[in-house]
């Protein structure tokens, strides 16, 4: 046995009886939630699926998603400088708030997390928090007389919504919201402007997202890697690298980093010029009728970067891709147009389908 191999079957045993001890303390709720999300991503990265998880230790894959992102969240808390209130907080209770945080840049995730701790917030009131300072990250500048400290961000959407409301109860009810959460004297005398100016800013409608859904087994292609053209070897047959899908929208990978994915022949897709995919989660995307998240697979066309106001676009922010409705013509670099967003097909029974002669009964 070489040096090599037997280093590797070192790390293999030191690996199994890590997860092994993981798999002990989860099932006895040993410790608390951060260190079980910790333990959770240790043992997902090591070749154990939420399901075994889940059997092994009674957390189930939505619990497992919650502890692991949560987790992630509160390391930035610790390196990013939130409060020592904060920090033992969270450190024992509410993963789920701090899960709604996970969109945010590390340094806003520490000062959202403040904030939600300061106020006292629920939920549902720290998903509109989150989304207000996402929102508000997108500028290269703060909009004059807030700051980019949290509160003003808060304070921003709701000075802007109240604007754009002519509904004097709904428009009270915003105001004392900005009023609740503004930070800077400057932002605040921006909202008690509107105490006494009660100009309605008519608010252009957003577009309506190219949202796309999987019906039938038949848009759902298989993808099969080609040989080649005979006459041909036994070696090139073998040499052929084993493909894997990934479900729900079959996304093909083998050896190296390249992968494809098949799309049913949609006109705005033979028509678009550079089209590229992006895997995401359908909860970065407005839409007031969701009731489940879910993956999607959102289709940009590279060659569309000039921006108009009756599309959503893909665009670099902070270093990172981002996609966003732009009202107005945006300072950030544009990287293309979105042009599809697909929802994976519904599957009633996944087992059920899988057995033809139940089918063709």
């Amino acid at each position: 046995m070489t040096e090599l191999q037997s280093n590797s079957q070192d790390t293999d045993h030191t690996v199994n009886d890590t997860a092994q001890e993981l798999l002990v303390k989860l099932r006895q709720k040993q410790g608390n939630w951060v260190e079980w999300g910790k333990a959770i991503g240790f043992l997902q990265k090591n070749g154990y699926n939420p399901q075994d998880i889940f059997e092994a230790t009674g957390f189930e894959p939505i619990q497992q998603n919650q502890v692991i992102v949560g987790s992630q969240v509160y390391s930035a808390l610790e390196k990013c400088g939130a409060s020592e209130a904060t920090r033992a907080y969270y450190g024992t209770r509410a993963s789920d708030i701090l899960y709604e945080l996970r969109l945010l840049t590390q340094e806003d995730r520490a000062a959202a997390a403040d904030l939600i701790f300061l106020h006292k917030l629920d939920i549902d009131e720290a998903r509109e928090i989150a989304k207000a300072i996402k929102d508000f990250s997108r500028f290269s500048t703060p909009p004059q007389g807030f700051t980019e400290h949290p509160g003003d961000a808060v304070a921003y959407q709701a000075w802007k919504l109240a604007r754009q409301n002519s509904d004097l109860q709904e428009r009270s009810r915003l105001i004392a919201k900005g009023l609740r959460f503004v930070n800077s004297p400057t932002a605040r005398k921006q909202i008690e402007q509107l105490l006494t100016d009660f100009t309605v800013i008519a608010q252009r409608p957003a577009p309506i997202l190219p949202f796309f859904r999987l019906e039938s087994d038949e848009d759902l292609p298989r993808i099969v890697p080609v040989v080649g053209e005979l006459p041909l070897t036994p070696k090139h047959v073998r040499s052929v690298p084993i493909i894997t899908e990934v479900e729900p929208f079959r996304i093909v990978k083998f050896a190296g980093e390249q992968a494809w994915v098949a799309l049913p022949g949609w006109q705005v897709l033979q028509s678009a010029e550079d089209p590229v995919v992006i895997v995401a989660s359908s909860d970065i995307f407005p839409n007031p009728t969701q009731t489940k998240i879910e993956p999607v697979i959102v289709v940009i066309d590279r060659a569309q970067r000039q921006w108009d106001p009756s599309s959503y676009f893909a665009f670099e922010n902070s270093g990172e891709v981002d996609f966003q409705w732009f009202e107005t013509a945006p300072e950030n670099t544009l990287l293309g147009k979105i042009i599809i967003i697909l929802r994976p097909k519904k599957v009633l029974d996944e087992e059920f389908t899988k057995d033809s002669w139940q089918i063709d009964e």
